[in-house]
């Protein structure tokens, strides 16, 4: 597929901000011990970090006035129930925010936590199952999808969350979150990288026989289909090369997972506080980096008709 970088950065944005809220959801709930002042701060980060991607979404579009359609399918599109969810989460991060503005003690301080954190979880599902539920593109038609939309929103959420703790001069929460983001980090990882060997083994149901009717083994396109471009030939199909492809496949796990991995690694040891705001610098290219090729790698059907071109 080829990616649109406004897709490219909502989902990016959007998953670190559902992180952070998370971070802080699961460290209010078990009483981790962050100072008032760092959790609003961060909660703004949160909340400003969603209305980006909101803005990032609404690029995508191209009649931006007809948007509220989308909420019009929520009974059989998850789409249309990511479109309902995501405000909703954005309003319910705000409410918290202004909860501890105002000083709002129990049940709020608990309850407004356990809320925003089953919003997170509940958007990340919507979201990842717009594309898991798309059988015909066999490389998201899987579980781990939905499990690596999950933790490397987890990911990105700790190493931020990390971050700011150090930047407000926490070393105790630094060292709390620290060790909850590199087991992370490394399982979302792990998960990628299952995903690139299963994605590597595929025998696609659909083939040039298949799409033709032919059955000949010596089955070869001379054409892409028609004489000039069209939508089919400039959006379903990325036109980097093989090797563009596998150095952005080494790229994002690099930047995504290596080096954030030991950067948290290397803040845990030592104590310094440096390495947990470079790890959010190394990783933010990586997240943009591995969505790119989440999409790049789909193959769509429709470009055994169109694509081809000897």
């Amino acid at each position: 597929m080829r990616p649109a970088f406004s897709i490219l950065f909502f989902t990016v944005l959007v998953g670190a901000a559902q992180g952070l809220v998370c971070t802080l959801a699961l460290a209010v709930l078990l009483d981790i011990g962050l100072a008032p002042g760092l959790l609003r701060w961060a909660l703004g980060l949160a909340e400003l970090l969603l209305a980006a991607g909101l803005a990032a979404s609404f690029m995508h579009l191209g009649h931006k006035g007809r948007a509220w359609r989308a909420v019009l399918m929520w009974r059989s599109s998850w789409m249309s129930r990511e479109v309902i969810l995501l405000p909703l989460f954005i309003a319910l991060v705000a409410l918290w925010w202004l909860a501890l503005q105002s000083g709002a003690g129990a049940p709020w301080s608990w309850l407004l936590p356990l809320l925003a954190l089953s919003g997170a979880l509940a958007l990340w599902y919507c979201t990842a199952m717009i594309y898991a539920c798309l059988r015909f593109i066999e490389e998201w038609a899987h579980p781990l999808t939905i499990i690596n939309f999950t933790l490397i929103g987890l990911s990105s959420g700790l190493v931020l969350a990390c971050a700011l703790a150090a930047l407000a001069g926490q070393p105790h929460a630094v060292q709390t979150l620290g060790r909850c983001a590199l087991p992370v980090t490394l399982a979302a990882w792990a998960a990628r990288g299952q995903t690139l060997r299963r994605n590597a083994g595929i025998r696609h149901a659909s083939n040039l026989q298949t799409a033709t009717g032919i059955r000949s083994g010596k089955l070869v396109q001379k054409s892409m289909g028609m004489s000039a471009g069209s939508f089919n030939t400039r959006e379903f199909f990325h036109g980097a090369s093989p090797a563009a492809l596998q150095n952005m496949r080494r790229g994002f796990l690099l930047l995504a997972f290596v080096l954030p991995a030991s950067l948290l690694a290397w803040g845990l040891a030592s104590g310094a506080l440096w390495p947990w705001w470079l790890a959010v610098l190394v990783q933010a290219p990586g997240l943009l980096a591995e969505r790119w090729f989440f999409f790049a790698q789909a193959r769509h059907p429709q470009n055994l008709y169109y694509q081809t071109v000897s």
